[in-house]
């Protein structure tokens, strides 16, 4: 798309708090509506993510999940009610997210994204879209390096968030500025995750949040305002610290783009 496609009346009115922000005018929301989020995984990440840039009049989101909804996810997946159990996370949330805000195409993919069948998902985010980001809502270290592998492939940015028990981090990596891998390899999975943990409702809800913060402020303004930046979240503490990072220049992920189709 060479054009934006300008705000109606109707977006004009419903998004009028947010174009009177300082720092946050119709421009910003004009971006924001030509602007694709790929949410992988509606869990309690997702959820938040998902209505926050929704409400917010992102143009576009492209929501992947396989799974359905059970009566333990109802504690923290905000956009789930005991009526949902049974079905699929990705439609439910379509259906809700509808039902909030018209404005914003909502795509639904009730598929587990690998490395077989990743080309298609990123292509319907580019489509109409002046500006994407991957959001990563999964839950385990094999999943998220797979999508940093995609990320990177596809030249761009990650978004990339976690929650357990009382805390949570937060991360969005630009090409060339480092990737997820730079900063976790050799961590490895330890299969901790919300099923074997546990997590306070009140985690996913503030992760989410933060990373739909980001999320707005890269898409509306074209900023990382955590740029080599991970955030770490502790509830019990209510403290938020940050650790800056760099790319590293060994990293068989960013640094050695020969090396991906391999990893991948």
């Amino acid at each position: 798309m060479s054009e934006q496609t300008e705000l109606t009346d109707a977006e004009m009115l419903r998004y009028a708090r947010q174009i009177l922000l300082e720092g946050w005018d119709i421009e910003a929301q004009t971006r924001l509506k030509n602007s694709c989020s790929i949410i992988i995984g509606m869990g309690g990440l997702g959820c938040p993510l998902a209505e926050t840039l929704c409400r917010a009049g992102i143009g576009k989101l492209l929501i992947i999940d396989d799974d359905t909804i059970d009566e333990s996810n109802l504690q923290r997946q905000s956009l789930f009610t005991p009526n949902d159990i049974g079905q699929s996370k990705a439609l439910v949330a379509k259906a809700k997210l509808h039902e909030i805000n018209a404005f914003c195409d909502v795509i639904a993919i009730q598929a587990r994204l690998t490395a077989d069948n990743y080309q298609q998902m990123v292509e319907q985010a580019k489509i109409n879209s002046l500006s994407k980001l991957i959001c990563d809502c999964t839950d385990n270290f094999k999943t998220r390096d797979l999508i940093n592998t995609i990320a990177v492939k596809s030249n761009l940015s990650l978004l990339s968030a976690s929650a357990i028990a009382q805390t949570g981090q937060l991360a969005l990596f630009a090409p060339q500025q480092g990737c997820y891998h730079c900063l976790f390899q050799g961590v490895g999975d330890d299969e901790r995750n919300c099923a074997t943990s546990g997590v306070l409702a009140s985690t996913t809800q503030i992760i989410g949040n933060l990373q739909a913060q980001a999320a707005l402020s890269f898409l509306g303004l074209g900023i990382n305002p955590i740029a080599q930046t991970l955030l770490l979240w502790n509830g019990k503490t209510m403290n938020l610290k940050k650790l800056h990072y760099r790319k590293d220049a060994n990293c068989e992920i960013c640094s050695q783009p020969s090396a991906i189709a391999d990893v991948i």
